[in-house]
């Protein structure tokens, strides 16, 4: 029995089950209580095929390797932000203001309180992003 056989009625009991807030995707802990309710609504005189199961367990498992690439991704270009600021201390930078104005300062201070790293220049805090040109002091 595919996945897209699984009948509404067993999407919807496998979603409302917990009475935890809706996920915005799909994660394994959703694919297992769909994998479930197709087990338990399956037609007793066709059984869901063990080639079938083992094909849908090898996509929770890429998916689950996936996440943890993403995830592991996203702290690498955090770590590598974070480096990035730190290099900047010490160096003349330069930054766009609110008016149109760029700006150029000595970057005195680094704070990694936020995601994004915030870099003094002069004094002014920007985000890292911020930053449109770095020159050696």
């Amino acid at each position: 029995m595919p996945v897209e056989s699984v009948t509404a009625a067993a999407v919807a009991t496998a979603a409302t089950s917990t009475a935890a807030p809706p996920k915005k995707a799909l994660d394994a802990e959703v694919f297992l209580q769909l994998l479930v309710a197709q087990m338990k609504n399956q037609d007793p005189s066709s059984p869901l095929d063990t080639n079938e199961m083992m094909a849908q367990t090898t996509q929770l498992a890429m998916m689950e390797q996936l996440t943890a690439l993403a995830d592991t991704f996203t702290e690498s270009f955090a770590l590598s932000m974070r480096q990035t600021a730190a290099a900047l201390v010490g160096t003349q930078a330069s930054y766009v203001d609110a008016d149109g104005v760029t700006r150029t300062g000595l970057v005195s201070k680094v704070s990694f309180e936020n995601s994004i790293p915030l870099v003094t220049i002069g004094d002014t805090t920007v985000p890292l992003d911020a930053v449109s040109g770095i020159t050696a002091s």
